[in-house]
């Protein structure tokens, strides 16, 4: 698929945006207080696969989090300021890779400026952080409720004040928890600037409709080439945001870093236990870095054929299956020994 041509942005020891690779993003969700178990949180998101960690910062004592951050992790960290700059500031001092800030609820210009400077002298970017909940006064005036539009013009006035300071390092999220507002938020910003963008829809839910939202709406625009990095909002834990926002990137093909596991729905001629062989290859391939197609499938119907396009796989029997690869059968197992027999031969690859 061709990308947006949108501008290349740094972030810490990454980048985000222009032919740079969409990267997976997720916040802490424990108590800023909790230094401690925030940590944790964070490194157990950077090894689930999580390239962005973002933090709460609500107050002076915050701060301290961020450098402990700095000190946990290798991927970058983000600052999440509202309302007062001298927490934005703060977090500049203590080694942070990303402000994110809404530059209208942090006071005048002057104080816009502040940040702005800091931040373009320590080369620090700033993400712009519109959503519906945070409209300005006159804008929900000027169209009535937090619509596409509205969206976009509040998110374009902002950039236009970090513009003013001649500050560029700008990445911009535009996010509703309505799919088709977002989309076409986004759609509407894409149009007008070259900035990344940062997809999200915003208070998505609780993990199965977050699931179903994420995907429509960050998949949908990143398949139009529109989008530069990602995060899947979740009322659940953060390490299942960032599973949620690889597999977004996985089944478009822009993750391939992995295993793509196909397996078929059942039916009434199967007669082995497939869900329960599908979950356990797909939990055993987890942490798999190869490149490979993986089929799973039930019957002699289809599941030979869709076998022999994959890589490698399990085609099942009657308690017994047949394992091939490259389209060729290498055995026939009991269906107690088929997940190990696979896993031998993944080895192998």
């Amino acid at each position: 698929m061709e990308r947006r041509n949108s501008r290349k942005v740094r972030v810490g020891n990454i980048f985000v945006g222009g032919d740079s690779k969409i990267t997976v993003q997720s916040m802490l969700n424990k108590p800023a207080s909790d230094i401690e178990g925030s940590v944790k949180q964070a490194l157990e998101l950077e090894k689930a696969g999580c390239e962005i960690i973002r933090a709460a910062v609500p107050d002076m004592a915050a701060v301290e989090l961020i450098r402990e951050l700095k000190k946990a992790l290798t991927v970058p960290v983000v600052a999440d300021i509202h309302f007062d700059y001298r927490l934005a500031l703060a977090s500049l001092d203590a080694g942070v890779d990303k402000i994110r800030i809404n530059p209208g609820n942090i006071g005048s210009m002057e104080r816009v400026k502040a940040v702005a400077d800091a931040c373009k002298a320590k080369n620090v970017p700033i993400r712009i952080g519109v959503n519906s909940g945070s409209l300005e006064k006159e804008i929900l005036a000027k169209y009535g409720s937090p619509c596409a539009e509205a969206l976009a013009e509040s998110a374009l006035g902002h950039v236009s004040l970090l513009e003013q300071c001649d500050f560029n390092d700008i990445i911009i999220s535009i996010k509703s928890s309505n799919v088709n507002i977002m989309t076409e938020a986004y759609r509407l910003v894409a149009s007008k600037c070259d900035y990344p963008l940062h997809l999200g829809v915003t208070e998505a839910g609780t993990h199965n409709m977050a699931l179903i939202k994420s995907s429509i709406g960050i998949g949908s625009l990143l398949l139009d080439g529109i989008g530069d990095t990602i995060r899947v909002s979740m009322t659940d834990d953060p390490v299942k945001e960032v599973a949620a926002a690889n597999g977004i990137l996985k089944a478009i093909g822009l993750k391939t870093d992995c295993a793509d596991i196909v397996s078929c729905p059942t039916c009434g001629r199967t007669k082995i236990d497939l869900i329960g062989l599908a979950n356990e290859v797909e939990e055993r391939l987890s942490g798999c870095k190869k490149n490979i197609k993986v089929a799973v499938m039930g019957c002699a119907v289809n599941g030979p054929g869709e076998a022999r396009e994959a890589d490698i796989g399990i085609a099942g029997g009657d308690g017994c299956a047949l394992i091939f690869k490259k389209g060729e059968i290498i055995c026939k197992v009991p269906e107690n020994e088929a997940v190990d027999r696979l896993m031998d031969e993944i080895d192998k690859i």
